[in-house]
């Protein structure tokens, strides 16, 4: 099933599919065995999932309550969406394109499941601010598999699904939970999706372990997710093949830099390292080089290898793992710019003047040789005039300096532009041997980081605006401006502490300048953290995207991903039209493909990316909870994050966020104000706002719910320090 005129084949596919089920003796089938029946290659499949999900929405196919297709009543689907269920019962559907989820009372829900692809119809009648609908049919099944902890009662058993928007239990018989004993963690595969009496059936594929194994609950919440956790022996053979050393018949028609003096700057446990930077100043200007791993010269198109990283979208950083994107033969070894070993890269070399502006620039394939691995602590040691570590880098110590001067000038000038940096620290957890959290702290940005962070930002944008006039096929990344109703709150909130933004009259939009004034305004007040949150809020998600509509929080009109095609499948999809542009190869044919397969390239690797981004806060939650759970009894100081109808939240200086339910508050019935953040006592008047520090117990934790639960502290009791 490999072609370069995906368009077509894909038609050709679809056909054939609507002929076998429309056929006078086709029996329904579910997914696998209709893979079987057409003797679908296992890489093949996903590919098969997306055709029969294309079917559904266009009506030509439908899904029975057991998974199996058949014939579809032969028009689209009106209003389709996926259904969100809520452990309450409701659930919400989400619409692409519309920027609120409907809303679906428990009574309209009509037997769908978490994950269904459904056709809605608006009701009339509506009881809260979300518009209403009811469920009118059930196009497909968006989860087929399941993971939870396995409870067997006599000959069969149960599994209680670790994902709280499952609310139903499911039964497995006997013979069909491959002898999981209670407490196992096991993956169950759906076979039927019950209704209002029956319970979903499954049956167990996959024992990960028992609950209490080290990694196991990581690997639950991994497999939950879906994440693909091994290569198949095809993929990893054919990384192995391609991954031999660098020749010189790799090395003709790139430009030559292996004599350039250039660094890699990372983590001190970083393994794939795909970017290099290399600066040199005369007279008044810059010469910075940012160098790139070229993965798109071992990763072919339509390759196993290419197949495999498409599916996978992102790697995936969890607290005790990596989940890669490419085999560790070509992301550690042969693609990782490691130091003294000869490297093909993709270079974006780039003059700068005093300014910090770009005033020529040249894209490249080149040859590269990194002379010194540098961590972002060895560099930030240098910076504070750390004797003894630039002593052990003296010949490099001068570079350092030298890219910290730029690196200033390139955000001053982007802070001019009006770029927005929210500078709110990441959680650092540290775990013992047995996968138990020992330490939770913040994970500080130094000035190092923020070099490395500058200099890829600025070859980014240099990129994007290059193949942007060029008119050629891209993938670009985008910001939306806010939705002006949250600004409008935003705006009302903050005129309350004195402080405003201006916004365009008629279309309430505004400037990402008057966000980044307003966080200069707030910087060291009492009021800096509340704001912050709430501003942040306000912000819609950066995406992947074939038009160029702008950055918002970066201020710039064209940016894209070019720096991590080792751990991001956009930046390898543009390495290759990069080479192709640089080859003289990109005639009308090539744009014809590419802009036919990069709208689905963009569409897909934002939902892995949003996937893994959820997949890590999961982990990040777990561990928090683990670490807590030991801290019950202790009390702390902290800031109230949040305030919603049934109670506070409050973040601990080691970035821990717990909730005190409104009926734990100190003695008092209490008020909530939406408009203003604000919780207020009906007879004591006391209130709590966004941002006010506060003393908190910890009182227990909820493992279902990933959650920690705070009360209000003793006055008699001394605070620890987290």
């Amino acid at each position: 099933m490999k072609s370069n005129n995906r368009k077509e084949n894909r038609h050709k596919r679809k056909k054939l599919i609507c002929d076998l089920v429309e056929g006078d003796f086709y029996v329904p089938m579910k997914e696998k065995e209709l893979a079987l029946f057409m003797q679908v290659e296992p890489e093949d499949r996903q590919e098969l999932k997306e055709l029969l999900k294309e079917l559904l929405e266009e009506g030509k196919l439908q899904v029975t309550k057991r998974g199996k297709y058949i014939k579809g009543s032969g028009r689209a689907a009106g209003l389709t969406g996926t259904f969100i269920s809520n452990a309450r019962g409701f659930g919400f559907v989400e619409i692409e394109g519309r920027e609120q989820d409907l809303f679906i009372p428990e009574e309209e829900v009509n037997g769908a499941f978490h994950k269904d692809k459904v056709e809605v119809e608006l009701l009339k009648e509506q009881r809260g601010k979300r518009q209403e609908a009811k469920i009118t049919s059930i196009l497909s099944h968006g989860l087929t598999q399941i993971v939870g902890t396995f409870d067997r009662a006599g000959g069969f058993g149960f599994v209680i699904p670790d994902n709280d928007k499952i609310t139903s239990d499911i039964f497995v018989p006997g013979e069909r939970s491959k002898g999981a004993v209670t407490g196992h963690k096991v993956v169950v595969e759906l076979t039927d999706y019950g209704d209002n009496v029956h319970k979903p059936e499954g049956k167990v594929l996959e024992i990960l372990g028992h609950v209490n194994d080290p990694g196991v609950d990581i690997l639950s919440i991994a497999k939950g997710y879906d994440l693909p956790m091994e290569f198949s022996e095809k993929v990893l053979n054919q990384a192995v093949r391609v991954a031999k050393p660098v020749s010189s018949k790799d090395m003709e028609g790139r430009k030559d830099l292996r004599k350039v003096q250039m660094v890699t700057i990372d983590g001190e446990d970083a393994k794939d390292l795909d970017d290099a930077v290399s600066l040199s100043k005369e007279g008044d200007k810059y010469f910075l080089g940012v160098h790139i791993a070229d993965v798109a010269n071992y990763v072919q198109e339509n390759s196993a290898l290419d197949q495999e990283a498409f599916r996978r979208g992102t790697s995936v950083y969890l607290v005790d793992r990596v989940i890669p994107m490419l085999p560790h033969t070509l992301s550690n070894g042969i693609c990782s710019l490691n130091m003294g070993e000869d490297r093909l890269a993709l270079s974006c070399l780039m003059t700068l003047d005093q300014k910090g502006e770009v005033i020529d620039y040249e894209i490249a394939e080149t040859v590269i040789c990194v002379d010194q691995r540098m961590s972002y602590i060895d560099v930030n040691k240098i910076l504070e005039q750390d004797a003894d570590t630039q002593q052990n880098f003296e010949a490099l110590t001068p570079m350092f300096f030298l890219m910290k001067e730029l690196a200033d000038l390139i955000r001053k000038k982007r802070k001019k532009r009006g770029s927005i940096d929210f500078d709110f620290p990441e959680s650092k957890i540290i775990l013992d041997k047995n996968g138990q959290p020992v330490l939770i702290e913040p994970y500080e940005r130094n000035a190092a980081t923020k070099i490395i962070e500058d200099f890829m930002l600025i070859a980014n944008e240099t990129v994007a605006q290059h193949y942007y006039w060029m008119e050629v096929p891209f993938v670009y990344r985008t910001h939306d401006y806010p939705d002006p109703e949250k600004i409008l709150k935003l705006g009302t909130f903050i005129n309350n502490f004195g402080y405003y933004v201006k916004v365009k009259s008629g279309d309430n939009e505004i400037h990402p300048k008057e966000i980044q004034k307003l966080l200069g305004k707030i910087e060291g007040t009492q009021e800096e953290a509340l704001i912050s949150r709430l501003t942040l809020r306000s912000m819609k998600r950066a995406q992947y995207a074939v038009d160029c509509t702008g950055h918002f929080g970066l201020a710039c009109q064209f940016y894209c991903h070019f720096t991590s095609p080792i751990r991001r499948y956009p930046d390898l999809q543009i390495h290759r039209i990069i080479k192709e542009q640089l080859r003289g190869r990109m005639g009308e044919d090539r744009m014809e493909h590419y802009r036919a397969i990069l709208p689905e390239t963009a569409k897909h690797s934002s939902e892995t990316e949003r996937r893994a981004d959820e997949a890590e806060r999961e982990t990040d939650k777990l561990k928090k909870v683990q670490f807590m759970e030991q801290k019950i009894g202790e009390i702390y100081e902290g800031v109230i994050s949040g305030i919603t109808a049934w109670g506070i939240y409050v973040e601990l200086a080691n970035t821990v966020e717990g909730m005190i339910h409104v009926s734990r508050l100190a003695g008092d019935y209490y008020d909530y104000n939406e408009e203003a953040y604000e919780m207020r006592g009906r007879d004591t008047g006391r209130s709590f706002k966004l941002g006010q520090k506060i003393r908190i117990m910890v009182d227990g934790v909820d493992y279902l719910q990933k959650s920690i639960e705070f009360v209000w502290a003793p006055d008699d009791k001394e605070s620890f320090e987290v």
